[in-house]
């Protein structure tokens, strides 16, 4: 019989566990300007260096440098900063409300902020965004309403979803804002179909989506790449590694062994690897994947990485199975104070402004929560009619339907 080795199990853990000290030093981060960025028609294998670095353009004194720099004008910068400490202020307040019992489930997208506000900045308002559950800055940056959102986190009568979705899975169909779902990974391949379904009819809208690394795992991620490079869909696919899914660490769903850009290589698409706390970064990637899906070079896949900052959501505590200072160590910083480095050091800005319009921000969320809780919150006020139960499911409704909507007298 021949000697042979006894078989062992690999089961991947975090680096830091609760009581750790966060040490982040074994990341190695490529500085900021030194990736190159190609020709949007360049051909997929010559570019796959990207997929294993990192796109970065703000560097550690917040300069912008670099072949990706955007540079975009100090105005769009400005309405960026102010889009994301909006987001942050909304986020905050109704953290707050669900801990006060006015809504049974919230989700925050602190420190992500770029990831969604500057991709809405780098796509035309046309084009079809299908997102997570953390990426509520997309409908901030494209001006939907505050006030729907809240009646829909509350769920009271003025609802526009009328009941039927839980707390901030919005839907707006008018800004480009495709149905969130619960199911992760859904999204992929209904953004990949959409965006054939654009290409078939010979429109000029391309499709976006995004979900978290674990989402990676899924089968439903790999028919979206399958699909995509097969059909060359215009489409940008996007990735957002922020370290952790609900408990489980990146890890999982295979972090150590590759980067979640390199998972395009397979499929010949090109894969973009990206500091997604760095707003530039974030809108520079986003606009060179856009141009090259409308110019019918097909899919890109980009993988944004980030660190989720809070619970994934209010169901969640981090404190479980991570240090509490885990976030304040990410070695990229926080987006909203990079850009407003940034912005100041160009002269365009200042801490005073940026106090200022916190201030306004959390100013503009309070009022609009006072008025949507006028209308009733969980628990109180009047809820959305049951008839809502039966409309949007049948185009012709069935009569066994319509007989128990006429019994129920709605």
């Amino acid at each position: 019989m021949k000697n042979r080795t006894e078989l062992s199990l690999r089961v991947p853990a975090p680096q830091h566990r609760p009581g750790d000290t966060p040490d982040f030093s074994g990341i190695v981060l490529p500085e900021a300007g030194e990736a190159r960025r190609p020709e949007i028609n360049a051909r997929a294998h010559d570019i796959t260096d990207l997929a294993y670095s990192l796109i970065r353009v703000l560097d550690a004194k917040g300069k912008a440098v670099g072949p990706w720099n955007p540079q975009l004008d100090p105005e769009t910068l400005r309405r960026g900063l102010k889009t994301m400490l909006l987001t942050r202020a909304y986020d905050d307040r109704m953290y707050r409300a669900q801990r006060q019992g006015k809504t049974s489930f919230y989700m925050k997208c602190t420190g992500e902020e770029a990831v969604a506000i500057a991709a809405a900045y780098a796509l035309e308002r046309d084009d079809m965004c299908f997102p997570s559950y953390r990426q509520q800055g997309l409908l901030f940056a494209r001006g939907y309403p505050i006030l729907q959102m809240m009646y829909q986190v509350y769920s009271n009568v003025m609802d526009p979803l009328h009941g039927r979705q839980l707390p901030i899975m919005y839907s707006a169909r008018d800004y480009g804002f495709f149905s969130i779902s619960g199911n992760l990974g859904t999204q992929f391949p209904q953004a990949v179909g959409w965006a054939m379904a654009s290409a078939y009819k010979g429109d000029d809208r391309i499709a976006a989506s995004w979900v978290g690394e674990g989402t990676t795992a899924e089968g439903d991620f790999h028919h979206a790449l399958n699909f995509a490079s097969v059909y060359r869909a215009p489409v940008v696919l996007n990735v957002v590694n922020n370290q952790w899914a609900i408990s489980s660490f990146s890890g999982i769903a295979g972090a150590g062994e590759s980067t979640f850009a390199s998972r395009a290589i397979g499929y010949g698409l090109p894969g973009l690897r990206v500091d997604g706390n760095d707003f530039l970064a974030v809108y520079a990637a986003t606009r060179w994947a856009a141009e090259r899906a409308r110019s019918n070079l097909g899919a890109t896949l980009i993988e944004l990485y980030t660190y989720r900052a809070e619970g994934h959501s209010t169901s969640d505590d981090p404190s479980r199975y991570r240090p509490s200072d885990e976030a304040k160590a990410w070695p990229l910083g926080d987006p909203i104070e990079r850009l407003k480095d940034h912005l100041i050091g160009l002269g365009e800005w200042s801490d005073e402004q940026q106090h200022a319009t916190y201030r306004e921000a959390v100013e503009t969320v309070r009022a609009a929560d006072k008025e949507a809780s006028s209308y009733g919150t969980l628990g109180e006020g009047e809820k959305p009619s049951v008839k809502y139960m039966f409309e949007d499911v049948y185009k012709e409704m069935p009569w066994h339907i319509r007989r128990q909507r006429q019994e129920m007298g709605v």
